[in-house]
């Protein structure tokens, strides 16, 4: 067996279920779960539809690369999306389909890093476990950013010392990030990619949160669009990662793309014709239809918009948190230990969160997600409510 499989550790939601174990919940109230980030909005009917439409091609082999037309719309969303233009990505060369981007964020370290070359691959803290684990089944050393509020909840960068980023081989950014909802905006991505070009390691951006924004007239900017922005139309050491699951609340369609420099791409094409992964042709169809329509896209922002303004209303002072820059999620800060609070929460509420500290790992004394819970406002309007008043009556409770 592999021994680096001894290095992984456990997902979160198996801390949270160890955490739970044996606590007996009220039977008198409805169970209401904010620990999941699994968009629970109804899926559109136009991708639905679509999938239905071409069951039918189910008795062809798909092809790695995947359809044409399904590159050329997403070489157009892109285009429109980061303002790249029309001839900004080239869906021949610089486009992947991919069966969702946890896969394909965990299979692009194995592509890419040298395991022969002590390689460190960086990571923002807290952090989506898969770049831990990819890291650790790659042959590499995770180095860990702290993300404190002090800095935006995003990794200083600039506190890196040059020795760090010489031996780093890939860089994992998410933004809009997750658990904080901090976005790097275009002078921090400028600066990333200059920094790459300096100490040659690559940029893997997981940008599955970006379409989930409370202003619709500023969404969150991306890694292609700071590289075109500064010169380099070739999005060298430059790869994004994007997703229908959170944008188009499909997380069952399992469908995403990766795109950006052309020989990342080709070298990862290469890896992926081993690794048997193309994406089936009905849900090839279904995803074009779900990234040539952006208006079921602005819909899901407005219903995440209702939920967050309705939550934080009723936290108010017992649980204050501001509204994210990006993503779903609440950030909020506890004021007793994360685990004992999530405790707390399952076991007078029956209400489940996930405690921060399950998403982050302490490094010199500091565990930045400690003292923290994630909040996943996915479940309709009216549980969203009903689990805020659980978590102030909880507080209020403590409070006396």
């Amino acid at each position: 067996m592999n021994p680096a499989l001894e290095r992984l550790q456990p997902y979160p939601f198996q801390k949270l279920a160890a955490l739970l174990q044996g606590v007996a919940p009220p039977t008198d109230l409805d169970p209401i779960a904010l620990s999941i980030g699994e968009p629970r909005h109804p899926t559109p009917g136009l991708i639905t539809e679509a999938l239905i439409a071409h069951l039918h091609t189910l008795s062809t082999y798909p092809s790695t690369r995947g359809l044409a037309p399904l590159r050329e719309a997403i070489a157009r969303w892109i285009g429109v999306r980061f303002g790249l233009g029309d001839a900004g990505i080239d869906p021949e060369r610089q486009i992947l389909p991919v069966n969702g981007t946890r896969e394909a964020l965990f299979a692009f370290a194995q592509a890419v890093v040298d395991p022969a070359q002590d390689p460190l691959v960086l990571m923002p803290n807290p952090f989506y476990q898969i770049y831990e684990g990819a890291a650790l089944l790659a042959g590499a050393t995770p180095g860990y950013l702290p993300c404190l509020p002090d800095n935006g909840f995003q990794p200083d960068f600039d506190a890196v010392d040059a020795a760090t980023w010489r031996r780093c081989q890939l860089l994992y950014v998410c933004s809009p990030g997750n658990p904080t909802g901090a976005v790097l905006d275009l002078p921090a991505l400028t600066r990333l990619i200059e920094l790459a070009r300096r100490h040659d390691f690559v940029i893997a951006a997981d940008e599955c949160y970006s379409e989930l924004y409370p202003d619709e007239s500023a969404p969150p900017p991306g890694l292609l669009q700071a590289a075109a922005a500064m010169g380099n139309d070739r999005f060298e050491r430059c790869l994004v990662f994007h997703s229908l699951s959170k944008r188009s609340n499909a997380p069952g369609l399992r469908s995403g793309f990766v795109a950006g420099d052309v020989a990342l791409i080709e070298r990862f094409f290469a890896y992926r014709t081993y690794h048997g992964c193309a994406m089936p042709p009905p849900t090839q169809h279904a995803s074009v239809a779900a990234w040539s329509d952006e208006a079921h896209a602005r819909t899901n922002r407005a219903l995440y918009r209702e939920k967050f303004a309705a939550v934080r209303e009723i936290l108010g002072d017992v649980l204050p948190a501001p509204t994210p820059a990006g993503g779903f999620y609440l950030w909020p800060e506890t004021p007793i230990p994360d685990t004992e609070l999530a405790r707390r929460l399952f076991a007078e509420e029956h209400l489940t969160v996930l405690p921060g500290s399950f998403l982050s790992r302490p490094v010199g004394g500091l565990d930045p997600g400690a003292s923290r819970l994630r909040l996943a406002l996915v479940p309709p309007l009216d549980e969203c409510v009903d689990a805020a008043q659980r978590i102030r009556r909880c507080l209020e409770r403590l409070n006396t």
